[in-house]
């Protein structure tokens, strides 16, 4: 009679568990997608296959190597997007940043060497290598564009410094020598730390220019000239965008798309 009591609270069990699995979400992309994350993190991006109906914020986890869950890491706001698709959570600004409150009081939420897991419903969505700090903020000047061809269909690739927010692509866009915005694909691989742009029409000869808005962060918070990690008290200055020339190159011979 008991082993057959037994058998049925674990078919329960068992039932219980897949259908909570059934109802999880599924996952398509997490942000930052590289394996490393810095120790000053501030944002996480998630990707669902479909719009979520419901709160996400509490069934998400953020857990140490050895499974211990990280005490309150997340700010208690879900940021959606339009299609209510992506979600970006933000790790608590105030255990981020230093010299406030809630650092003092719990901590910081990562550390340099950790390796850390981010969970959805306890399934392990991403697994991160904690690094040293970044204060830096996005390097324009260490960017480095490859050549396109004038009448190619080629993809410029920028090799950035250093990653960015993933949800930042379209941050950077590419003008021609009037002004006019090329209307093309932008987007963010290599885990955030290159873009490429896919012209829908082909490239003409002459000049073009990158346009770098100011408001580009890295996933740390760290702007174009502005750092995350500045006193409270200092006053924030002004977003610039930014400007880099190029120059296509004349085709000396046929490139096959």
């Amino acid at each position: 009679m008991r082993c057959r009591h037994h058998a049925g609270v674990i078919a329960l069990v068992v039932a219980a568990s897949l259908v909570h699995a059934e109802a999880s979400p599924r996952v398509v992309l997490v942000e930052p997608s590289g394996p490393r994350v810095p120790a000053s993190l501030l944002r996480i991006s998630i990707r669902f296959a479909k719009p979520v109906e419901g709160g996400v914020l509490s069934r998400l986890s953020l857990r140490r190597a050895d499974g211990a869950a990280i005490v309150e890491p997340f700010l208690e706001q879900e940021l959606w997007s339009p299609d209510d698709r992506t979600l970006t959570v933000l790790l608590h600004p105030g255990r981020v940043k230093t010299g406030l409150q809630a650092r003092d009081a719990l901590g910081p939420i990562l550390a340099e060497g950790d390796d850390v897991v981010l969970a959805l419903d306890e399934r392990p969505l991403r697994r991160w290598h904690v690094g040293p700090v970044d204060e830096s903020g996005p390097r324009i000047s260490a960017w480095r564009l490859s050549p396109v061809h004038a009448g190619s269909h080629e993809a410029l690739v920028v090799a950035l410094d250093a990653p960015v927010d993933g949800q930042d692509a379209n941050y950077l866009a590419i003008a021609d020598a009037r002004g006019r915005r090329v209307p093309g694909r932008p987007q963010l691989t290599n885990g955030e730390s290159t873009w490429t742009f896919k012209p829908d029409r082909p490239w003409q000869l002459g000049e073009y220019r990158l346009l770098v808005r100011g408001t580009l962060e890295d996933p740390s918070g760290n702007r174009v000239g502005s750092h995350f990690e500045t006193a409270v008290a200092s006053p924030a200055g002004q977003p610039v965008d930014l400007v880099i020339p190029f120059v296509t190159s004349a085709l000396s011979r046929p490139i096959s798309r």
